[in-house]
């Protein structure tokens, strides 16, 4: 997914209004596709990130040793209250044990004055980046689970979610990235890796099955080269 998270942190990021001097806290940080933007934008000094994953922990301490990198989860941030003018989650409310308390700790550690963002894929709405995929799979598997019951992926519920945590001075909208493939075995490979519930999916297929879901995508997919869009919904609160 970095090939659409990396262009994805760019518009999330210009959307937050981020301001030089703020102190920026990236929840779920993952190998730092959010976290390199935050840094090329404020300094490596303003920038704090937190995972659950050690193996990305270790990533980003090695591709940026001067940031803040901590292991930890959104539910219980190991910050004081007030601690940032900016926490941001990325692709992750919908992986959070508990959305509500995550997204309730982001706004317990901003400032009064800053900001609270999230953004998800519209995998409910068939806008995600993986949603030809899954086209594809409820052609042949009509009983397999997509990403579209996740926390956030259909439209109004991440507002939702973050009313519950308490915060109503929301700013929503949908923001959309197009991600380049020159061929179908370019787009079809990190499928193949065993990432994420799609490659959760692939991977316990018989190479049969396999094969007839590789040509059921190429049938949907257009001709090559070809992009492939991905809308996320985004809601920024002010604290």
């Amino acid at each position: 997914m970095g090939r659409y998270s990396q262009p994805l942190a760019t518009e999330f990021l210009a959307a937050t209004g981020v301001q030089p001097g703020w102190h920026a806290l990236d929840v779920g940080c993952g190998p730092g596709a959010l976290t390199v933007q935050l840094v090329e934008r404020l300094g490596s000094a303003a920038v704090t990130a937190i995972d659950p994953s050690e193996s990305f922990i270790e990533a980003i301490r090695a591709r940026l040793p001067e940031v803040d990198v901590r292991r930890g989860v959104a539910e219980q941030l190991p910050f004081p209250d007030n601690s940032f003018d900016l926490a941001l989650t990325q692709l992750v409310v919908l992986f959070m044990a508990d959305p509500v308390a995550g997204l309730a700790e982001m706004a317990r550690v901003t400032r009064p004055g800053g900001v609270v963002g999230a953004c998800v894929w519209d995998h409910a709405g068939g806008g995600g980046p993986l949603s030809l995929f899954w086209d594809a799979v409820r052609g042949l598997d009509p009983l397999a689970r997509d990403e579209s019951a996740f926390a956030g992926s259909r439209g109004g519920h991440l507002v939702e979610l973050f009313e519950s945590a308490g915060m109503h001075r929301l700013d929503s909208s949908l923001l959309s990235v197009r991600v380049r493939f020159e061929s179908v075995d370019e787009w079809w490979e990190p499928y193949t890796l065993g990432v994420g519930p799609a490659g959760d999916y692939v991977a316990q297929l018989s190479n049969d099955r396999r094969a007839q879901l590789l040509a059921r995508c190429t049938e949907l997919l257009p001709p090559a080269p070809f992009d492939i869009e991905g809308r996320a919904w985004t809601v920024l609160a002010h604290i």
